[in-house]
């Protein structure tokens, strides 16, 4: 059953000299339970969807539903349903105050939502031991690591139970320890709570190591979907390389070439500094078939190695780009520096109004004034 789905999402910025065409007719089907990446280069459009995906931004045009409520026509009913996590970004990071106690952030935040005392103490409790804070409840914020500060806002985005939370580059800025550490809590976040996870971020390797399926969006559209190993192959298929027994004599190498030449699971076949290097369509099936040929033609090898395309090398071949780190800030990450327009907002001030005060509490109390200027 899709979570998140999302056809033709399109958001256009006018000012005085141009209109820019930020997301130009996205579509997104997220089923529930999956782990996603969404990826970009700096001016994409990814920061544009994830805002009207969260309601933080009224898209153009197109239609959305996110965990069961419409887009446009209940957005309230999306920000009860979803969870979002913006990124860290200066003093705000880690609640609302650097003077607050964790317990007191978590409980606020329940109070927003309007969740009552008792239950969000309850449900506070589980996150702190399931994130890992343990015996912090009685910290003041100032006083906690940047890991720590990243997994209280996960915890503050979680306390109403969304089914859907929003994960706006969750490692940014943490040490190589504490980026291991938060990959294991967000698949935990899956395993057992069952919530799905809509992940941004300029790690190639985490989107990799975390995530079912990418999606990759450049100019404003989507230009792949599928698995990590799925776009790998797309790029181009895995490479074997052989060391033939009695390389010396070329003759053994050229035996060998020949014969793998014709093989149906061997794309392309050459010589480089003495070994053959195959070009193979599915590495881990291609090896046995491999040895079973050269095998029966009594050709031995001395090395044999299997190595696959990164994600590096899809990106940079489906967008001629590399993916950099955008800076945090307003102006700049699509091309514009408009201020966001709320999804739900009214005709009336009253309605909008309420409707921000709303979408203040999406994600973290502390950081939803930042998230709304991303």
């Amino acid at each position: 059953m899709a979570i998140i789905e999302a056809r033709g999402l399109a958001r256009d910025f006018t000012s005085r000299k141009r209109t820019v065409h930020a997301v130009r007719g996205v579509d997104i089907t997220v089923a529930d339970g999956e782990i996603v990446g969404f990826l970009g280069p700096n001016g994409a459009g990814k920061t544009t969807t994830l805002r009207m995906l969260t309601t933080l931004l009224r898209p153009t045009a197109g239609t959305a539903t996110v965990a069961g409520a419409d887009l446009l026509g209940d957005p309230l009913g999306v920000r009860k349903r979803i969870g979002f996590v913006p990124q860290a970004i200066g003093q705000t990071q880690g609640g609302t105050s650097d003077n607050s106690l964790v317990i007191e952030e978590l409980l606020d935040q329940g109070t927003a939502y309007r969740v009552g005392r008792e239950e969000t103490r309850r449900r506070a409790a589980a996150l702190i031991d399931q994130l890992d804070l343990g015996g912090l409840d009685q910290r003041y914020v100032k006083t906690l690591s940047g890991g720590q500060r990243r997994r209280l806002e996960i915890a503050l985005g979680l306390v109403h139970q969304p089914q859907v939370v929003f994960l706006d580059e969750p490692t940014t800025g943490l040490d190589p320890q504490s980026r291991s550490n938060m990959w294991e809590h967000i698949r935990r976040l899956r395993s057992e709570l069952g919530t799905t996870i809509f992940l941004t971020t300029h790690y190639l390797d985490e989107a990799d190591a975390l995530c079912d399926r990418l999606f990759v969006i450049d100019h404003g559209v989507i230009v792949a979907v599928g698995t990590p190993d799925e776009l790998k192959r797309r790029v181009s298929g895995d490479v074997v390389t052989l060391s033939v027994n009695g390389a010396a004599n070329r003759g053994a190498t050229a035996e060998a070439k020949s014969l793998l030449a014709v093989s149906p699971v061997v794309r392309e076949v050459i010589v480089a500094d003495g070994a053959l290097r195959l070009t193979v369509e599915h590495g881990e099936e291609a090896l046995p078939v491999l040895l079973r040929t050269l095998d029966g033609a009594g050709i031995t090898m001395s090395a044999i190695s299997l190595s696959r395309p990164t994600l590096d090398d899809v990106f940079l071949t489906l967008t001629g780009r590399s993916l950099r780190d955008d800076s945090p800030g307003g102006a700049g990450h699509d091309g514009t520096g408009d201020e966001p327009e709320l999804a739900g907002a009214g005709a009336s001030a009253g309605g909008q109004a309420a409707t921000a005060g709303t979408a203040g509490t999406v994600g973290t109390a502390g950081t939803a004034g930042t998230a709304g200027k991303e």
